[in-house]
């Protein structure tokens, strides 16, 4: 089982990545700070012998950044078998007050990076007639919220990317998850003040993705909805 995971050093990205490996699986790790991403990968590999870690910094933000990447993957393998877009940022801000730019850097790093990359991806999954693409959106995706901004902006456009491209993967036997995670405890979440308790687990969000992903070829789980037991904050 071939797995991409980006923004894969922390986060989402590193428990999705610890799921996998517990499973033997080979994995391609990507994200933007190259001393955590080898620290990640380089724990994972000693704690999970029996997996494969490639990885591999780069800055999704930029379409070089993307391509690189890709065609990084696919000199490796042909066909990957499972894609987890979860690169992202958050910048907090409004419309009408956020910095110039804001609403640019949001889209290129939470939505094209996605965009992007699954578009070099798919050939060989659509080659293969199999494979699964789960794009890490937001609550915010359809709930906006205070501050949320550009950032909110950019996860309503992510969610939409995920329900076209599940009906055009269809025909090919490509399955498509759009996960909407609330508040889990981050590093983001780290210096907020908020009672770690109050929030969800970042292997809560792993465990959800990694079942999904073992369903029989008949059954495609679109979207996971995760929020803190108590609600949103």
């Amino acid at each position: 089982m071939h797995v991409v995971i980006t923004g894969a050093s922390k986060g989402f990205g590193k428990e999705i990545a610890i799921k996998f490996a517990a499973a033997g699986a080979t994995l391609y790790l990507c994200s933007r700070t190259e001393a955590a991403l080898k620290e990640t990968s380089s724990l994972i590999q000693k704690e999970f012998p029996r997996c494969k870690v490639h990885y591999k910094p780069a800055d999704l933000s930029k379409k070089s950044g993307v391509r690189e990447l890709g065609q990084w993957i696919t000199a490796i393998t042909p066909a990957v078998d499972i894609l987890v877009n979860n690169a992202g940022q958050f910048l907090p801000g409004s419309v009408y007050n956020e910095p110039d730019g804001t609403l640019e850097q949001m889209i290129d790093v939470n939505l094209y990076s996605a965009y992007h990359l699954t578009r070099i991806l798919l050939p060989g999954m659509m080659k293969k007639k199999q494979g699964h693409i789960f794009n890490i959106c937001s609550i915010a995706s359809f709930q906006a919220y205070d501050n949320g901004g550009a950032y909110s902006i950019s996860k309503f456009a992510l969610a939409g990317f995920s329900k076209n491209l599940r009906e055009e993967m269809k025909p090919h036997n490509i399955k498509v998850t759009a996960v909407y995670p609330g508040a889990a405890y981050t590093d983001s979440w780290a210096a907020s003040g908020v009672d770690p308790q109050r929030l969800m687990e970042a292997a809560d969000i792993a465990a959800m993705i990694y079942a999904s992903s073992q369903l029989s070829t008949r059954a495609c789980v679109e979207d996971i909805i995760l929020r803190p037991q108590a609600g949103d904050l």
